[in-house]
């Protein structure tokens, strides 16, 4: 296990244990609690896995992880946690991970609307305004937030005392996270440019496969296309021709690793016109043309590069 801060590693073993008991093998658990999932993992990740994260708190118990967002790359391990607040389109590397100490991660997705109801509570004369608008970053794991992660997980092993605790205990996930030095940016969920800026994310989500005019988008977002596209890469480091690339360019890898497609048939689903774009695209964001990097990942059994 990565040094931790001596407060809150009893509550990280503890978290660790309770993450083991919910994730027996390797992979990612839903539990009876709704958006709670454990996470476990047993050896470092060959490579980068690419995947839509929406938003949620992640706190690693053990083990280490990278989150590269565009260029940027955000590491954490059992001393920090990492915080969503937006969906996006991210990459994904365990570094740390064996069979006798494995990966170890809870996740806590976010519901949007019991987040605003609680930041009118936290925040009843607005939040602070933020410096910095990105939509995912890296905080100190406090021994109150490991402490209360692990009485919501313990809750999942008691289906009639969760469904009358576990709300609770989210919420005060919730309250300690909006309260804590990085209030303001979990709160950002609720601003009216981070809505705005959702509501395109949720177009493209939906619509990635088709073409996308900015004007159409910026008047979705009631911005013009210049804040629009201010907004936009503020929060998801892209802009959103960027970022419906990235959606269409895992969906096509996913669609040939998973179901055997061809280059030729993903790239129409996704959504290009031209193949020579598409192969050219593919190579800059995953490394190598898309045959060849099938039968890479096919030879190396990494048939999970698309999930997480």
């Amino acid at each position: 296990m990565t040094a931790t801060t001596p407060s809150s590693a009893p509550g990280l073993a503890r978290l660790a244990a309770l993450l083991a008991a919910n994730a027996p093998c390797d992979g990612s658990f839903a539990t009876c609690i709704p958006g709670l999932h454990a996470v476990r993992a047993s050896t470092p990740s060959e490579e980068l896995v690419h995947g839509l994260h929406r938003p949620a708190l992640c706190i690693v118990a053990q083990g280490a992880k990278t989150v590269m967002l565009g260029d940027e790359a955000y590491d954490y391990d059992p001393s920090r946690m990492l915080v969503f607040s937006l969906d996006l389109p991210i990459a994904a590397m365990i570094r740390q991970a064996s069979v006798a100490a494995p990966y170890l991660s809870f996740r806590l997705d976010f519901d949007q609307e019991r987040l605003a109801e609680l930041v009118l509570k936290a925040w009843p004369d607005g939040a602070p305004p933020l410096r910095q608008e990105r939509a995912v970053y890296v905080a100190q794991a406090s021994e109150a937030i490991v402490d209360a992660a692990a009485r919501l997980l313990a809750l999942a092993a008691q289906p009639e005392d969760a469904a009358l605790l576990a709300p609770l205990v989210h919420d005060e996930i919730v309250l300690r996270l909006l309260r804590g030095p990085f209030g303001a940016r979990l709160a950002q969920l609720g601003r009216i440019e981070s809505t705005r800026v959702g509501k395109v994310v949720a177009w493209i989500r939906a619509h990635y496969d088709q073409p996308m005019r900015i004007g159409e988008m910026a008047d979705l977002a009631h911005m013009s296309p210049s804040a629009l596209h201010g907004h936009f890469k503020s929060l998801t480091s892209m802009s959103p021709l960027q970022f419906q690339k990235t959606l269409r360019l895992q969906e096509a890898r996913r669609l040939m690793l998973s179901t055997g497609m061809d280059a030729g048939l993903a790239c129409q689903r996704v959504g290009y016109v031209s193949a020579s774009q598409f192969s050219r695209e593919y190579a800059r964001h995953f490394g190598s043309a898309p045959t060849r990097d099938m039968s890479r990942l096919r030879e190396a059994g990494l048939t999970g590069a698309v999930l997480f």
